[in-house]
């Protein structure tokens, strides 16, 4: 009993002696806040004809004011319930209309003063443009005129975003249907102030099921009573002159999409039982179709709670799925039922049945065909065409067929079967185009279709568009982009009569822009002209690098070079800094396959180590490091060991470059690579320091599943507890920063996984800083935060790769 009591006055005492560092926000040095202090490029949105285009201007970080707002955490969502939308939207604060063909660019006038714009939607004829607009007290609809630039308000702010967008199109371009607050909305209750009835009792019917750790979930009556305050809406139609009436009344409403023709619409609302354990979108769910006048036609589709679900990903839940409208008819509902009782462990000759339903659903849903694979997407063409895709995870398998909707088991061809992980096999995708009720669809000519693709290859990337014949399931190259020192992005096919495309040309000092390309006559004429406003790179050295790990895997990495370093006397060695991403493959080949391109435009965020070459450091930028686990064997079978692998081997490529002190090497990385980044400090002494930003270090707390792992922690605990840093706390002697933000919102990565880390390694004699970014969520987003955090990190570089 002494012993125990020395044991815990030892233990308060270090733990009080844990330092704490008072510290207003820094900004890092000028080098550094030159390029994280630029100004974002408008978004550009096109109409079909590419007439207009809209250009979406907004700040390039929020302010920690714009976090610090009234928020509740239910159900998965996180809103201000002040303002009825979500408390992590982004906002856009003007809009201009662009001339594509005179490329003129015109102020749209009108605008809230003040504008937080988000929900923007072009309608269907093409002629208005919905944007919602966030005041102090709520939400409200706008629209703009395309072609005057001029926008107007049409209602109150009384519109209900706390579940998405809560506008969409009515097929007559002339009204929108709207989610509003109910009149009688209930009065939200304060948990602070409210005193509990009772105790919170949850209870297992004993049926197995593998949920992950979600975030933001209900966890109380209180919470069930304010989440469906929240989500309960009434359903308004509303046209351009703000005239609107009741469609459907008070309910939770989730979701509504209009048939191709107009003459439907199908709502979804959610239903109780609330879980706490799961979030919203395993809530109960009916689904009714509506005829515009808002007449009740038909109840299609009835889900209930989903706590259950078995182990694996290629699980899912009984009973209708995937229901959505047929786009090329004119109201024709489709969806997928699973076959194996959504239990991938039960072995069957089909694991899922595609159904198609005609209005106005009096009669039974047919079966157009049985997939062998779990549903992936379909594309529709026309009546006799359309192309469908199923997968398979475990073996990274997908297969692609056309169908002809209009036969007995529409007789599917099978186009490809291939590894979906494999990019030098991918044959692309089909393009689309809208039809005459602007759904878009597979675009078809003279039994041709057209595929763009990325073009990777072992010789680099190389964009092309290839003429699929639907007559003999055969392609030919029509178009290869040959670019060598740029990088040429294949976005549309305008006219292949004509040979007009739309393309995005970029290059390493080039900023990404709009082109129209004409293949035959070679012409390429501007759409946009955006500026690089990270100048102090032009003459940074950038190359692709390829090499192998010492299991013959190629490994690559975009490397960059400080713009005075002298490649050809190699007098200076540098630190030199590594940004990775664990990410797993079921093959040697596809782990091995380059996907980075030296034309890529040079883009520093806060999310890579780019600013440090500015600073005189090496910079080994996006590297590869594939987890494999080939036939039976998975992945994280054999994490650790190939994880250090990769890294000594990156670290021999640059090394053997002759440009580096492999003594002063760095590691960093985000979630996943927060993971990667804190093992391969505790597992080798490859590094100097490392950086670790909002990870999870102790994968029992993720017991159900992490990452792509599929077992559970009772199923392999040797692996889980291997593969755990926080259970390795003891091996770990590098100098580590760790960053979390305090409110993240991301499936596993609580903040406590940081905190409780860092607790790990303090009492345990480890050099270790733990940094919490006030407000952020997974991802920072606050100027303040951001800038702070590229001082923490440059800091900790310099002193322990430098001093």
């Amino acid at each position: 009993m002494k012993s125990f009591f020395t044991s815990l006055s030892i233990l308060l005492l270090s733990m009080n002696a844990f330092s704490q560092e008072n510290l207003s926000y820094q900004k890092p040095p000028q080098e550094i806040l030159t390029l994280a202090n630029y100004e974002r490029a408008p978004s550009v949105s096109m109409d079909t004809k590419k007439e207009y285009m809209l250009l979406s201007y907004r700040n390039t970080y929020k302010h920690l004011d714009d976090l610090n707002q009234e928020e509740m955490r239910l159900g998965g969502l996180r809103i201000n319930p002040i303002t009825n939308i979500s408390s992590t939207v982004t906002y856009v604060n003007n809009l201009k209309i662009g001339k594509i063909k005179e490329k003129k660019e015109t102020q749209v006038i009108g605008l809230p003063n003040n504008p937080k714009i988000t929900n923007i939607s072009w309608s269907p004829n093409e002629k208005f443009i919905a944007f919602t607009n966030t005041t102090e007290s709520g939400v409200e609809l706008w629209y703009l005129d395309v072609a005057t630039a001029n926008a107007k308000k049409i209602s109150d702010a009384n519109l209900n975003a706390n579940m998405g967008n809560p506008v969409s199109w009515f097929k007559n371009s002339s009204s929108l249907l709207i989610k509003t607050l109910p009149k009688n909305r209930l009065t939200l209750i304060d948990k602070n102030k409210d005193l509990p009835k009772g105790p919170t009792v949850s209870e297992s019917e004993g049926k197995v099921s593998q949920n992950r750790t979600y975030q933001d979930l209900l966890k109380n009556k209180t919470d069930e009573i304010n989440f469906e305050s929240l989500v309960t809406s009434e359903l308004y139609s509303i046209d351009l002159n703000g005239n609107k009436k009741l469609f459907k009344p008070a309910a939770m409403y989730s979701n509504e999409t209009f048939s191709p023709d107009g003459n439907y619409v199908m709502v979804t609302t959610l239903e109780k039982p609330f879980s706490y354990i799961v979030p919203l979108n395993r809530f109960p769910q009916t689904t009714i179709i509506y005829d515009i006048n808002g007449k009740t036609i038909k109840t299609v589709n009835e889900v209930p709670l989903n706590e259950i679900v078995p182990k694996g990903f290629m699980s899912t839940r009984k009973g209708k799925r995937n229901m959505y409208w047929r786009s090329d008819a004119p109201a024709t509902l489709y969806y997928v039922e699973a076959l194996d009782e959504g239990d991938q462990a039960n072995e069957v000759p089909f694991r899922d049945e595609l159904f198609l339903w005609e209005a106005p659903f009096n009669n039974e849903p047919k079966s157009l065909l049985k997939i062998k694979q779990r549903f992936a997407n379909i594309q529709w063409g026309n009546k006799n065409n359309a192309v469908i895709t199923d997968y398979w995870y475990d073996t990274r398998n997908s297969k692609t067929y056309l169908i002809d909707p209009s036969a007995n088991g529409a007789n599917p061809k099978l186009i490809w079967d291939r590894n979906y992980q494999d990019k030098y096999s991918d044959p692309g995708n089909f393009e689309t185009k809208k039809n005459e009720m602007g759904s878009y669809v597979l675009a078809i000519e003279n039994n041709k279709m057209y595929l763009l693709g990325d073009g990777y290859t072992k010789e680099g990337q190389f964009p092309f568009i290839d003429e699929f014949d639907i007559t003999n399931l055969k392609t030919k190259r029509v178009y290869t982009s040959k670019l060598t020192d740029k990088k040429e992005d294949l976005l549309s096919i305008e006219d292949i009569k004509k040979g007009e495309l739309l393309v995005m040309i970029q290059s390493k000092n080039e900023y990404p822009n709009y082109y129209f390309r004409n293949l035959k006559t070679k012409k390429l004429t501007p759409v946009t002209t955006f500026k690089n406003p990270f100048e102090s790179l032009n003459n940074v050295y950038k190359e692709v690098i390829s090499y192998k790990r010492n299991d013959g895997v190629t490994l690559s990495g975009t490397l960059y070079l400080p713009a005075n370093y002298d490649r050809i006397k190699k007098d200076k060695k540098l630190p030199l800094l590594i940004w990775a991403y664990p990410e797993e493959f079921k093959d040697k080949n596809s782990a091995g396959q380059n996907t980075q391109n030296p034309n890529d435009f040079t883009f520093p965020y806060y999310g890579s180590f780019v600013y440090w070459v500015t600073r005189g450091y090496a910079v080994l930028d996006d590297a590869s490091f594939p987890i494999i686990g080939e036939g039976t064997t998975e992945p994280n079978d054999t994490f650790i060991p190939q994880l250090v692998a990769n890294a000594k081997a990156a670290i021999d490529a640059v090394d053997n470059l002759g440009y580096i002190n492999r003594e002063k090497v760095a590691v960093g990385g985000h979630s996943y690579g927060a993971f990667m980044t804190a093992n391969l400090l505790t597992h080798s002494n490859l590094f100097a320091c490392g950086i670790a930003r909002s990870g999870a270090y102790n994968r029992t707390l993720t017991p159900f599943g992490f990452q792509s792992e599929q077992r559970n922690y009772w199923d392999v605990p040797e692996i889980y507890n291997t593969m755990s840093p926080f259970m390795n706390a003891s091996k770990m002697k590098t100098p580590l920063l760790l960053v979390h933000g305090e409110a993240d919102n991301n499936p596993g990565t609580f903040t406590l996984q940081t905190e409780r880390y860092f607790q790990a390694l303090k009492g345990l004699g480890a050099p270790v800083r733990m940094v919490l970014l006030p407000k952020e969520s997974h991802g920072y987003v606050a100027e303040e935060n951001i800038f702070h955090l590229l001082w923490e990190q440059d800091q900790f570089l310099e002193k322990h790769l430098k001093n």
